[in-house]
């Protein structure tokens, strides 16, 4: 008797504890859905409900301002080059990185960090200070017809800055995962510095490199801080589609910039799930 009563006892015990724990789990869950739903889905389903409550009017009527499609295509052109640019050269830091050790390596790696840290607006005025006619760099510039302030090249640096961590920090974790000696031996049998590169590591980074590339452009078109600074939101010549929302709503059209502002979400939305699924794909094979 005493036996039975021990071993009900220590059922209970037990069912007790994985209800607690299951208690638990669901708690979580629960806690990290209501503030996700609280700052993300909630607000941007405000927006999207602004935006089309009368169908497509408000989006219509917000395209057929003077300098709308100009500011979208501004938009697509610089965040397009700057992904390619930050493809590019993001991928040869974190190569550079993670593959050599050189003095100030310490200090690189902190200055690739930094756009993340500092305010976007800062990076826009720390540019302008740079670029702006009156400065040194500046006025070289200018002298030989090259104008950065008040331009689209301006724009183009200040997305350049400001993304620049997202393809290094997503390229590094797999090349410190990549076995330096498959490149050792592929010098040895006489491949050469780009071969080796594109035939043995380039394959390993293309998820990564492509992870990236889709955050950067993501981040890039909907970039504000820095490009209203070092712009001037010339209409039809520096204006871009986050400056041209923030003009709707400062003229009290809360439902053209929020529909407006909902194309711009999706595409960005889109972006990130293809990133997430690449990643996934990439935790699977590996």
């Amino acid at each position: 008797m005493s036996s039975a009563a021990e071993t009900l006892s220590g059922r209970t015990r037990h069912l007790s504890h994985r209800t607690a724990a299951r208690l638990r789990r669901v708690s979580l869950r629960g806690a990290a859905i209501v503030y996700l739903g609280a700052f993300i889905a909630i607000p941007v389903a405000a927006i999207i409900q602004k935006g089309f409550a009368d169908g497509l009017g408000a989006l219509q009527s917000a395209m057929a301002t003077p300098g709308a499609w100009s500011a979208i295509k501004l938009t697509l052109i610089t965040a397009a080059a700057a992904t390619v640019i930050n493809a590019v050269m993001g991928t040869l830091l974190a190569y550079i990185l993670v593959r050599y050790e050189f003095w100030g390596k310490g200090v690189l790696a902190v200055i690739v960090d930094l756009p993340l840290a500092i305010p976007t607006l800062v990076t826009g005025l720390a540019l302008r200070a740079l670029y702006q006619p009156s400065s040194p760099i500046g006025g070289f510039l200018e002298r030989i017809g090259v104008q950065v302030v008040f331009a689209p090249l301006g724009i183009l640096l200040a997305l350049l800055v400001v993304t620049l961590p997202f393809v290094i920090r997503a390229v590094q974790p797999v090349l410190l995962e990549l076995d330096p000696a498959e490149e050792e031996a592929a010098r040895t049998l006489g491949a050469d510095a780009w071969t080796t590169f594109r035939r043995i590591v380039l394959p390993t980074l293309r998820t990564a490199i492509v992870a990236g590339a889709l955050l950067t452009f993501a981040r890039s078109i909907g970039e504000i801080g820095s490009v209203i600074v070092l712009s001037g939101n010339i209409p039809n010549r520096t204006l871009t589609a986050p400056v041209f929302i923030y003009n709707l709503a400062a003229q009290f059209k809360p439902e053209e910039a929020a529909a407006v502002a909902a194309c711009l979400f999706s595409l960005s939305f889109v972006l990130v799930l293809v990133t997430a699924r690449l990643s996934r794909r990439k935790e699977e094979s590996g």
